[in-house]
């Protein structure tokens, strides 16, 4: 056994045999039994795994959660509650209109003097007056004064959704300027009557908006009674209980179903349009502000219960007048932060204040990074985000400079000037639903006389015989389409078990080397040379020790010489020396030679087992 230890290439076994001490050998033997354990084990499961000729079925059925459906009126406030607050803006708008395009409500379209404007004066167009722009010429005209002006400062186009087909000259637009500095200005064109005049309209809208406390405005907005008619989830009614209304500013009330604030969500066993969410809304098309917006219905969004449905960007408009129907793809999506991408896990490494409250996402980082640089330039908060700590919403009185200032910084952020772009990343992990929608007709040509009655009689409308438009409906269904959900990660092409193995490989194809042979070079080359370092090093502090307590003088004794160790050049390996190498073994310095002792002469005396001479050699001892 111990010469197989010796000759074997198995590390194990010769280490146990050439190693000193009692505790190395008894690890090297707890390191090779064990070993030996492991590789029993393992082929006894490889041979039963083998013979067995088994398979392996899974059948798995599961539950998807049914996101967050956000609804909102594309009119955020109904516009009989808002007249008190908006009838100056809106006799203004309707002069600009009269002199404009020379109509107005219930007259002929006979255009207005500018005289008879200037009589009546004009607060809003004095903060941004409005101009009919000569093309290619800085030359416009002041529709409230009539006077022409040389326009000075940058001009910016913006595209319209409405392409004007009238003469090309005709370009209305109006003009920002620097209250501290009234040569800082800016034109804002448009290739559209409709859009200047809506996007005026917005800005002093917002303005206006701004200086409304929080809980008169959501009065002024749809209840949930106002907006939901009727409500099935999964087949079972349900109604506003089920849920939850947060105010947008540019949206006004709207209502989260499956919100997930009171710790339940639900979820969904069956794919299907009957097993979704159907409701039935009331959108009261006759009270919309006619300025504000020019579409009627809703504005949909599905999202995370964690999530701030940005409906003003990504959200999905529903017709009035019909049925919509939404289908779902659910997928849960998961990237590698880094070194493999340059997303983030919760946002905690953006230096970015969250001002939703909700979890991150690239839009929050980007929405809340340009709030911040407009309090931080313009000294207010943009009525359209979420108001910072210790901000205000800006406003004429307050802000003067505010609307120049907002275009000014918008445009730079557009430009990718500010900053945010660079600060803000991806989210690392999401979810996102895949919408499929189509449309039909509802409610049909030859149901529509009772289901509007029926409609009517729910929502309490029955006096006179009164009974609902179908213009005001709007017939929503989300639901799943399957309950396949699709995950997309991200896995490392190379791990550090992929490495180990690589490199283990490697050191097995080309050096026979495995871990066992690993701990032995760690055992020979780290351990052993530390000790050989350390006891050199103990022997240094020895001889420096003595040599001090000696006082420093004379020269080492010969007894301290015996005692001092010396390197045998002959015995290179552990193993134990034969005879050959045994004489080849140096002396010890300054000691005698060793000398053969002389031989004993009386050791060579022959000693005969017989008592008498053998006659034969009686004769041989005669010759």
């Amino acid at each position: 056994m111990r010469w197989y230890c010796l000759n074997t290439n198995t590390h194990g076994c010769r280490r146990i045999v050439v190693s000193r001490g009692r505790l190395r050998r008894l690890l090297w033997i707890l390191l090779t039994l064990s070993a030996v354990g492991l590789i029993l084990w393992q082929c006894a499961e490889l041979l039963m795994n083998y013979y067995s000729a088994s398979v392996s079925v899974t059948v798995q059925f599961q539950k998807l959660p049914f996101p967050a459906v956000t609804i909102c009126n594309i009119n955020p406030y109904k516009y009989s509650a808002m007249k008190e607050y908006l009838s100056e803006l809106d006799k203004e708008t309707k002069k600009a209109l009269e002199t404009f395009y020379g109509f107005s409500e219930g007259k002929s379209k006979v255009r207005r003097s500018v005289d008879d404007w200037n009589s009546t004066g004009s607060d809003f167009f004095q903060q941004i007056p409005l101009l009919k722009v000569e093309d290619f010429s800085r030359t416009a005209t002041d529709l409230h004064s009539g006077q022409k002006r040389r326009v000075e400062g940058s001009v910016f186009h913006k595209d319209s959704s409405i392409v004007n087909s009238g003469d090309s000259n005709d370009i209305i637009g109006f003009q920002l300027c620097d209250a501290n500095n009234s040569s800082e200005c800016a034109l804002y064109t448009f290739s559209s009557g409709v859009n200047a005049i809506q996007e005026w309209y917005k800005l002093h809208y917002m303005n206006i908006m701004a200086q409304i406390p929080l809980e008169t405005k959501e009065k002024l907005s749809y209840s949930a009674d106002d907006l939901i008619l009727t409500c099935f989830f999964d087949g079972l009614s349900c109604d506003k209980r089920h849920f939850t209304r947060f105010h947008h500013p540019l949206h006004g009330n709207c209502y989260t179903f499956n919100s997930g604030e009171n710790g339940t969500i639900l979820s969904t066993s069956t794919g299907g349009s009957e097993y979704g969410l159907h409701v039935v809304l009331y959108i009261d098309e006759a009270d919309y502000n006619p300025f504000l917006v020019t579409s009627t219905g809703a504005k949909i969004i599905v999202h995370d219960q964690n999530e701030y449905p940005f409906i003003e960007d990504i959200g999905t408009e529903i017709e009035t007048a019909a049925a919509t129907s939404i289908g779902m793809h659910f997928t849960r999506s998961r990237k590698l932060s880094k070194p493999y991408s340059d997303c983030t896990e919760t946002g905690a490494d953006i230096p970015v204040d969250n001002l939703y409250n909700k979890s991150y996402s690239l839009q929050i980082c980007l929405h809340s990074c340009f709030q911040k640089a407009m309090v931080e330039s313009c000294g207010c908060a943009q009525y359209a985000q979420p108001l910072p700590a210790g901000a205000e919403y800006c406003n004429y009185k307050k802000n003067p400079n505010w609307m120049y200032c907002y275009y000014r910084l918008h445009e730079k952020f557009v430009k990718e000037q500010l900053g945010c772009q660079q600060i803000c990343k991806d989210a690392c992990s999401f979810k996102e639903w895949a919408l499929t929608t189509s449309i039909a007709q509802w409610p049909s040509a030859v149901s529509e006389d009772w289901m509007l009655r029926v409609l009517s009689w729910d929502k309490g409308q029955k006096l006179n015989n009164k009974k609902l438009n179908k213009t005001d409906l709007a017939n929503l269904m989300v639901f799943y389409k399957d309950l396949n959900e699709r995950f997309i990660s991200e896995n490392p092409a190379n791990t550090l078990v992929i490495l180990l193995s690589n490199f283990g490989g490697q050191l097995g194809l080309w050096m026979s080397c495995s871990v066992v042979c690993v701990i032995e070079i760690v055992e020979v080359f780290l351990i052993d040379s530390l000790s050989i370092v350390l006891r050199r090093q103990w022997q240094r502090a020895k001889k420096w020790w003595s040599h001090r307590q000696r006082g420093g003088t004379g020269t080492a004794q010969a007894g301290d010489l015996e005692r001092q160790g010396h390197h045998n050049p002959v015995c290179l390996d552990e193993d134990l020396p034969t005879f050959t190498t045994a004489l080849r073994l140096p002396l010890p310095q300054d000691s005698p030679l060793p000398r053969t002792p002389p031989p004993n002469y009386s050791t060579l005396r022959l000693e005969t087992a017989f008592s008498e001479q053998l006659p034969d050699t009686l004769e041989l001892g005669q010759h």
